[in-house]
């Protein structure tokens, strides 16, 4: 199976980035990994920074696609967060959202914190895709909000679960791989990204996009179209599943992006 991916990142109305994403590759499996450094909270940018960072250590030191496994990096990510907090008194209250993606030649698997979410899309049809650790979306459960509200609810920034501190990992992650073929494809991206862009519109730019580039674009117009001048940070990587491999038969991901890739393979 192979891989296409872009990434892009932009500090919006911001005069700092926040956000951030890597992504790896070790042996037969590959790795996405998001996160959105909350702002309310200083440190946030050295928190996804370091969260992403310790998830794609972890990756490469133990690659596998498992629940289990996507819990070992999250944990590795929380206590990467939390020695910083420890060894800097004045970044004890940084926190970040965490969303990543692991996937073998032909399954895959995420898990996430907090509101930067993961879009699955089969055949260019939105299938999956993960639900926020909100005060919306607890309400949504509740069958007190409709989920098309999420987007412009006064408290859409009021996360129940973040990574810092020494809080337990309280990802969600998937009971089980997920099948995946040539045609599927996947969006990660944080609230700064989706909050401007609506499922349906991922669906209509997808379907005239023939690589990931083109449809990060797309999307990123509609960000700049909509959003206002003071709009939040914004991140995204868009991956296509393809055919092809290279002759170790790995999945022989081709990256592209702002967001220089980390790991085997490339550079």
């Amino acid at each position: 199976m192979r891989f296409l991916t872009h990434s892009l990142t932009h500090p919006g109305g911001r005069e700092q980035n926040q956000d951030a994403c890597q992504y790896a590759v070790a042996g037969n499996i590959a790795c996405w990994a998001l996160a959105d450094g909350l702002g309310g909270h200083g440190g946030g940018e050295e928190a996804a920074l370091l969260a992403t960072g310790a998830v794609i250590s972890a990756f490469q030191s133990h690659a596998e696609c498992s629940p289990s496994a996507l819990l070992t990096y999250f944990e590795q990510a929380r206590q990467a967060v939390a020695a910083r907090q420890e060894e800097s008194p004045a970044l004890t209250g940084m926190r970040t959202t965490l969303v990543v993606l692991v996937s073998g030649m032909d399954h895959a698997l995420w898990a996430h914190v907090g509101d930067s979410r993961l879009y699955y899309f089969m055949q260019g049809r939105l299938t999956r895709w993960t639900l926020d650790h909100s005060v919306p979306q607890a309400m949504v459960d509740a069958n007190q909000l409709k989920p098309s509200r999420i987007r412009l609810h006064e408290d859409r920034n009021r996360l129940l679960r973040s990574l810092g501190g020494r809080e337990d990992v309280r990802a969600t992650i998937g009971n089980e791989p997920e099948p995946i073929r040539p045609g599927d494809s996947f969006l990660l991206c944080t609230d700064g990204f989706w909050e401007y862009v609506t499922e349906t519109a991922m669906e209509m730019d997808l379907a005239k996009s023939p690589h990931p580039r083109e449809w990060l674009h797309f999307m990123e117009q509609r960000i700049r179209q909509a959003a206002p001048p003071d709009q939040d940070n914004y991140t995204a990587i868009a991956i296509f599943v393809g055919t092809g491999q290279d002759s170790s038969g790995s999945p022989a991901p081709e990256f592209s992006g702002q967001e220089r890739p980390q790991g085997e393979g490339y550079g």
